[in-house]
């Protein structure tokens, strides 16, 4: 039975995943889809794309907003609009979901890790004008779990360096940081509406920023280059958001401040009771930042009863499935062939080896978390 024991197992008769996605009411989606179901006009940036770009913007504090078909396009398509040469050296974390990575390397771009900050996951800036060659063209950091960047001094190495800061805030959506939107920092910035995030259009994302021209760069680069009905004016690929899940977006925005005080009410009975277990670290939060609440993370110490990977699986016994996220490293993922195996990056493994990400979403019932706290409290 586990660790846990009997006890438990009737408690949590339910599998738990680490997330669900949020969805508006059945009927509300399907009144809003049924023009479309007339009209059969379902792609090639339609009234309901041109409508969620411009309530995201409102809602984001952003000044320009592309929507793409998900996260990854927006950011591989971002990197790809900024022209840098073929082979250029871009500085990012190795602490990210491997889209980062990839989107960097698929734009035939040299990915230098970087090590992070064990306090709050995000990269340790401290460490990136060391890691800055004559090749080196950007920063692409992440701003992990929502967890804001230290976005003032990256910005000051940049500006050194005359390099571009192009942020993964898929994990961010909706953080302000100093009474701003985190959109607001960096050269461009990038969401995702993955069907997993605190917000979602079933699949989708979209690359904010302040620039007009960037706009109809990314335009171009998500709808084959086409500007007129036997125009095509460059290469580009197919990134489009479709009209269903534009329509999702719309209805599920509506929601978003209800989604993320009942998420907070979850994060905050976690942090109250774990807190006090000992083994059991949180990650710091900034100051000046609102938080979205879309993750919860734990670090699962030497000093705890046990390691992370044995915590995992007696949760999974009783129908708590966490996540592992993330690991492994994405440098020390298989696709790269151990090429980055000699990088420094002590802190970032360690996180990777120590990180548990407990179930957070907005039906998750209270008590359900509390009974996932006894568990782990349980133990020791």
């Amino acid at each position: 039975m586990g660790i846990f024991g009997e006890y438990y197992v009737n408690m949590m008769n339910e599998k738990i995943f680490v997330t669900r996605s949020s969805m508006p009411p059945y009927e509300e989606y399907i009144e809003a889809v049924k023009p479309l179901w007339d009209s059969r006009l379902l792609t090639n940036m339609g009234k309901y794309h041109a409508e969620l770009e411009q309530e995201l913007k409102e809602y984001l504090d952003v000044p320009e907003l592309s929507l793409m078909v998900n996260g990854h396009m927006a950011l591989e398509l971002t990197i790809q609009a900024m022209g840098f040469p073929e082979g250029a050296e871009v500085i990012t974390t190795p602490f990210t979901f491997i889209s980062t990575t990839h989107a960097i390397v698929r734009n035939d771009l040299k990915p230098v890790f970087c090590d992070v900050k064990p306090e709050d996951g995000t990269i340790d800036e401290a460490k990136i004008e060391d890691l800055i060659t004559e090749h080196t063209v950007a920063i692409v950091p992440v701003h992990v779990y929502g967890n804001v960047c230290n976005v003032e001094e990256i910005q000051r190495i940049a500006d050194k360096y005359s390099l571009k800061v192009i942020y993964d805030a898929a994990h961010a959506f909706g953080v302000t940081y100093k009474g701003k939107g985190i959109g607001n920092w960096g050269d461009a910035s990038v969401f995702s509406f993955h069907a997993t995030k605190v917000f979602n259009t079933i699949e989708g994302g979209a690359a904010v920023f302040g620039d007009h021209r960037l706009y109809e760069k990314l335009y171009n680069l998500k709808n084959f280059g086409i500007r007129g009905e036997e125009l095509v004016t460059e290469v580009g690929a197919n990134a489009k958001m479709n009209e269903f899940c534009a329509v999702m977006g719309l209805c599920n925005l509506k929601y978003m401040g209800r989604a993320i005080e009942q998420r907070k009410v979850l994060c905050e009975e976690y942090e109250k009771r774990l807190s006090c277990i000992s083994g059991i670290r949180l990650f710091k939060t900034k100051l000046e930042m609102s938080r979205n609440y879309g993750y919860l993370p734990i670090l699962v110490e030497d000093n705890y009863f046990l390691n992370r990977n044995e915590l995992y699986e007696e949760l999974k016994k009783q129908g708590i499935y966490a996540r592992k996220y993330f690991y492994p490293l994405t440098s020390d993922q298989a696709c790269f062939k151990n090429k980055y195996r000699d990088a420094d990056l002590k802190c970032a493994r360690e996180l990777a080896e120590k990180v548990l990400v407990l179930p957070v979403y907005e039906e998750l019932h209270k008590g359900r978390v509390e009974n996932i706290c006894e568990m782990i409290e349980k133990i020791v």
